[in-house]
């Protein structure tokens, strides 16, 4: 798609940007971005991406703003409280950019669902806040080889990554979700309703995965595909971990070499 004047003003200060400029960005405004979960990761992740012009979004959530979420889920104001968390976030998005469209799912998608939805996107963030749903978001991104971006906060520790298994330049397939945690190892569901979390980290690694999603809808730079990083806030650290990926893996260890 071509860019229209008022879209060229819009987006000038991305269009600056070398490594985007005017084909970047009528990459992102021609591109489909799948958001699971609308709450604290979901809340910037979401602005950011509705704000940079991404001209599809889809916004899948079954919960309701309480008082509790203010804290820390930006998109979300007082006077919506109890509405759904999907329909605040796109009145908070169309508020910045009226020009995207912008779908909703009021609902916890299952795993055909997720297989449905994915087939249509460029691009998955990985917002929600339990395994389950992040193994059936990360199954469906395999299998129709859309890139995920992770992203997790609990506490005063956060995460992100990018799980994209489709072929490289040379050939190699990135890691999978699961080849990091996989299905069958016992996890302990954890969560900020009982741990707490620090309100800026959820936006700091909300704003990561928007990062990371538009260098992927742009083809600009390089993303943190086959690398964790890691973020303590408390001590004001960050580390990578080059992640490998994992031959047996259920998921993804019968892709082959492109």
């Amino acid at each position: 798609m071509s860019l229209d004047d008022r879209q060229l003003l819009r987006y000038s200060r991305h269009i600056l940007l070398d490594e985007v400029g005017i084909e970047g960005q009528e990459r992102l405004c021609a591109s489909h971005a799948l958001i699971l979960g609308a709450g604290g990761l979901g809340s910037p992740a979401a602005l950011y991406l509705a704000s940079a012009g991404v001209g599809r979004i889809t916004l899948i959530d079954d919960d309701t703003v309480d008082l509790t979420n203010l804290q820390r889920q930006i998109a979300h104001t007082e006077a919506r409280v109890g509405q759904r968390k999907v329909e605040s976030a796109r009145a908070a998005m169309l508020q910045i950019n009226p020009e995207i469209r912008i779908d909703t799912l009021a609902q916890r998608a299952d795993a055909t669902r997720l297989r449905e939805l994915v087939a249509t996107a460029d691009v998955a963030l990985d917002c929600s806040d339990n395994f389950a749903t992040r193994h059936a978001l990360n199954r469906a991104c395999v299998a129709h080889g859309v890139p995920l971006v992770s992203g997790a906060a609990l506490r005063f520790a956060g995460q992100v990554s990018v799980f994209d298994t489709r072929p490289d330049a040379q050939g190699e397939r990135g890691p999978c979700y699961a080849c990091l945690f996989p299905e069958e190892a016992p996890a302990e569901e954890v969560n900020c309703a009982t741990m707490g979390v620090l309100a800026p980290l959820v936006g700091l690694v909300g704003s990561l995965q928007a990062v990371e999603a538009l260098k992927i809808l742009s083809q600009a730079g390089n993303t943190l595909r086959g690398r964790l990083l890691l973020i303590d806030a408390l001590d004001a650290e960050f580390q990578t971990v080059t992640l490998q990926r994992n031959p047996a893996c259920p998921v993804c260890g019968h892709l082959t070499a492109a």
